[in-house]
């Protein structure tokens, strides 16, 4: 197997489950993993594992549990199989548990208690298919709420008629009522470019129910206790105030919406590594699963002794390995020095020298390819991939060619049953405007 030069203890989770696998040569016990959420949509994962306790069983099943709630998302993890199991994952996804930070922020996005239930028959799998976007007929404004800048798009009939970026600073504001007129000021800019406005779509980062905000970094520095319905409501209000109705969408879901209706057809991934790991996902019927896809906290790296994510708590999610973040320890693994500097800073020196060729900092994007080539075949036994879209700063310029070029080497070499796979970085222009045509897209009116 084909491993990271700079990272010396990377355990692919996907190597960790077959290695796994391989040490069940005695009487084995069947293990399902139920995670529900809203509507009574389930998602589920059987496994066999070894009879009797032992430390091994727990981590694989734990971190089957844990990629499943991030994927999928839910507010209730049900598992069928041996009780000492069901003990376990109990005490760990509680608030004094391991895995509290998971377990409050399941709570606080389903606005009901988080729980872990033991299961006495495997219940039947209830799956959603949320038909969005495509719908491009009108005068339509897209909004992308990105982290460092703001982009609106006037859309008529499917073709941008004004596009505009202007950079605000949504992270470092206190006051909501600083985003509240930023984002309505974009969308009277985009209306006053057309004769009218049907509707608003909008992309943005964070977890999204009935188009209202659950979480979302943009507020990262709001007292939610003060004004937490605000934040709630404030694409709600902002549409009322326009006067139209309002589609509100993850941005890694629009991200693989601009690229299926690119290729005219669904079963398409989107990753974005930039401040952290954002991700999206088109179904093969060409809409949404209903899921969070908030893969930066899905585990990677099977090893204990994985870098820890300082928000979460937890070691080996992906949040460390497809962001910037991973950029700056695989250089730092490497011996290299940085000085002051933001991280984004950091990695555009890392680019930087990427780009003269610098032997260092051509071995961390390999890597960091190595990392997504191991990782794919993990994330397809949740998401059917038939293409792979890659996004996000730590994908620009020569650096992002070598991410794509060694993952698509590992691929071949370790799993070659995914050499197959589309994998693919679309150009600035495609990326830019599809995705404020994808945002202004996601709303059906009329």
């Amino acid at each position: 197997m084909i491993l990271p030069k700079l990272d010396k203890n990377f355990y692919p989770m996907i190597a960790a489950l077959a290695d796994y696998r391989k040490t069940l040569t005695g009487p084995t016990d069947r293990v399902t993993l139920a995670v529900e959420r809203d509507g009574g949509y389930n998602h589920l994962y059987a496994l066999d594992v070894s009879k009797g306790e032992s430390e091994q069983t727990y981590r694989i099943v734990e971190r089957i549990a844990k990629t499943m709630l991030w994927v999928c998302g839910g507010y209730r993890i049900g598992i069928h199989g041996p009780r000492w199991l069901y003990l376990r994952l109990k005490e760990a996804y509680s608030p004094a548990g391991e895995r509290a930070f998971d377990e409050a922020f399941m709570a606080g996005v389903y606005e009901r208690p988080f729980e872990v239930v033991e299961l006495h028959e495997v219940p039947a799998e209830k799956r959603a298919c949320v038909q969005v976007g495509g719908h491009l007929g009108g005068c339509r404004i897209g909004f992308d709420a990105g982290g460092s800048d703001r982009k609106v798009s006037a859309v008529i009939d499917g073709k941008p008629v004004y596009s505009e970026e202007v950079v605000w600073h949504p992270k470092t504001e206190t006051d909501p009522r600083y985003h509240y007129r930023e984002i309505l000021t974009a969308m009277q800019t985009a209306a006053s470019k057309m004769p009218r406005v049907d509707c608003i779509g909008v992309s943005s980062a964070g977890v999204y129910i009935g188009n209202k905000i659950m979480v979302a970094s943009l507020f990262l520095n709001v007292d939610k206790a003060k004004y937490g319905d605000y934040i709630k409501n404030m694409y709600l209000n902002v549409a009322k105030e326009m006067g139209v109705p309002i589609e509100v969408a993850n941005d890694g879901d629009v991200t693989a919406l601009a690229g299926s209706m690119e290729l005219g057809e669904g079963r398409v991934l989107g990753l974005a590594m930039g401040t952290s790991e954002a991700a999206g996902y088109i179904n093969a019927a060409g809409g949404l699963n209903g899921w969070l896809s908030e893969l930066a906290f899905a585990p990677v790296d099977f090893h204990p002794s994985a870098m820890r994510d300082e928000w979460s708590g937890d070691r080996g999610v992906g949040c460390k390995y497809f962001s910037q973040d991973a950029v700056i320890k695989l250089a730092e693994y490497g011996g290299f020095a940085f000085g002051e500097g933001t991280p984004a800073e950091k990695l555009k020196v890392i680019q930087k020298l990427a780009e003269e060729g610098d032997p260092l900092a051509v071995q961390v994007f390999e890597d960091i390819g190595v990392y997504l080539a191991h990782t794919l075949p993990f994330y397809a036994l949740f998401y059917d991939m038939k293409h792979v879209l890659l996004l996000g700063r730590v994908m620009s310029g020569k650096g992002g060619d070598l991410v794509l070029a060694s993952c698509k080497r590992v691929l071949a070499a370790d799993h070659p049953a995914f050499a197959g796979l589309d994998i693919a970085t679309p150009d600035e222009t495609s990326r830019r405007v599809g995705q404020s045509v994808a945002a202004a897209s996601l709303c059906a009116v009329g």
